[in-house]
């Protein structure tokens, strides 16, 4: 029989693969149920960060009104994984075919998420995604690969 770690980390796994899921099937609902209702988000677009599950989804609607199809890759996922917290970090690349119908294989990003177990089931407490900054410049660097 597995640790409860080693159940948990494989319940926060399918989580990610749920985002992935939700995200090809731009399924706002699916999305809602996989975050914390208080959930702080430092994304990409401004604001500095996004309070709670109705900001979140603002996010998630911005990018399928943006994206006719979209698709997400997760690489290099490291969890660390406690009792009732846990966190992680990978690389994520959002991709897909444009509202005008141009493809974009998109930018890697990094993201980083809190999750806190409620009711037995682990949501998303916190995500950041980040590109990293050329200091010189003051410009983000998108095209990086991992």
């Amino acid at each position: 029989m597995p640790a409860q770690r080693e159940v948990d980390e494989a319940e926060i796994r399918q989580l990610i693969d749920r985002i992935v899921e939700g995200i090809r099937a731009k399924d706002l609902k699916a999305l809602e149920r996989l975050y914390a209702e208080d959930v702080v988000s430092f994304d990409v677009e401004p604001p500095l960060q996004h309070v709670g599950i109705a900001a979140k989804l603002k996010n998630w609607t911005n990018v399928f009104t943006f994206f006719h199809e979209a698709s997400y890759e997760v690489r290099d996922l490291t969890l660390t994984v406690g009792e009732d917290v846990a966190f992680g970090h990978c690389f994520g690349r959002l991709s897909g075919t444009l509202g005008d119908g141009t493809a974009t294989s998109g930018m890697w990003v990094r993201a980083t998420f809190g999750f806190r177990k409620v009711d037995d089931e682990w949501l998303i407490a916190h995500d950041q995604v980040s590109v990293p900054l050329d200091v010189a410049t003051g410009k983000g660097m998108v095209d990086l690969q991992p």
